[in-house]
């Protein structure tokens, strides 16, 4: 890499920070009183118009899109809407440290979402940390139970909203096979927005009578966790690679639980504690059979091409 190519930033910093903005995201729900769903769309509706001025830059980019691939932007924009709406209100039922872990088990339904649709070839390390996730979900799920059925009602919303952001990842990892990032960016956060925005018009919630706490959390929302969260792992992506990006799906939860005990005084129960550690040790699992898979697939893929 030439000096020419290299980020004025360090690449690996800016991951650390963009970690950090992400942990933020349950925090900001908690805090606002507005209902999940409004909640989600303005953290949508400002993260698009925040993106709006940069359009003419990318206008290309949207010129050379297919009506296919604006199809599955919208069906992406769905998914995410509804994750949002799901994880949102999960958070009103169950603690910060249960909802953001049993998010974070998306590797593995990704995982699965492989073995279905793409046949893709069972791996003893999918399998040990598939069963990771799952014994730990289990745990969290029999501990918040204890606590009343309300938290398991919200454990379960958080793992459909994980499965939606599961669903969400794999279309676009489709598409943007054929898309640059920012046209598919904004199409996605479009549509989703515009999910939204029709969700809470139909179930007659309010979108304009809401204290200034709620609109600030709104604009905190869009700024940290999206924009400098997700946008600067999009960003990073080029130089750290997607399993370095992976990883660093760990953080988030420790993160999160960090700010919940500063701000709210949650703590971890023995068996939240326990289906934590049994959760992020599975997705480790993964992720380092991943890496290394990867790692062995490259010199046989250089060696083939140096045949031909």
């Amino acid at each position: 890499m030439n000096a020419s190519q290299r980020p004025r930033i360090n690449p690996y910093i800016a991951v650390v920070l963009a970690t950090l903005s992400i942990s933020t995201s349950a925090i900001w729900v908690r805090l606002a009183d507005a209902p999940a769903a409004v909640t989600a769309f303005y953290r949508l509706f400002f993260s698009t118009l925040f993106m709006a001025p940069f359009l003419y830059k990318h206008i290309g980019e949207f010129r050379s899109m297919t009506r296919k691939s604006v199809l599955w932007c919208a069906l992406a924009g769905i998914c995410l809407a509804f994750h949002f709406i799901l994880w949102f209100q999960s958070l009103a039922y169950t603690s910060v440290a249960s909802s953001v872990v049993l998010v974070t088990i998306q590797p593995i339904f990704a995982f699965a979402g492989s073995v279905l649709f793409f046949k893709t070839r069972l791996r003893l390390y999918a399998v040990v940390g598939a069963l990771c996730a799952i014994s730990g979900s289990v745990l969290i799920g029999w501990g918040d139970f204890g606590t009343s059925r309300a938290a398991l009602y919200g454990d379960v919303l958080a793992l459909v909203a994980c499965l939606l952001i599961t669903v969400y990842l794999m279309v676009g990892q489709e598409v943007r096979k054929d898309m640059e990032l920012y046209a598919y960016t904004l199409l996605v956060y479009a549509f989703a927005a515009l999910a939204l925005f029709l969700f809470v018009l139909v179930s007659r919630q309010a979108l304009f009578n809401h204290a200034p706490k709620d609109w600030l959390m709104f604009l905190l929302l869009a700024v940290f966790p999206t924009l400098l969260g997700h946008s600067v792992y999009n960003w990073s992506v080029k130089w750290v690679g997607v399993n370095t990006l992976s990883m660093t799906i760990l953080g988030e939860p420790v993160g999160s639980s960090i700010l919940a005990y500063i701000f709210f005084g949650e703590t971890l129960g023995p068996l939240q504690l326990a289906g934590s550690l049994v959760i992020l040790t599975g997705i480790f699992l993964y992720l380092m059979g991943e890496s290394k898979t990867k790692a062995r697939k490259k010199p046989s893929a250089l060696s083939s091409s140096t045949q031909t």
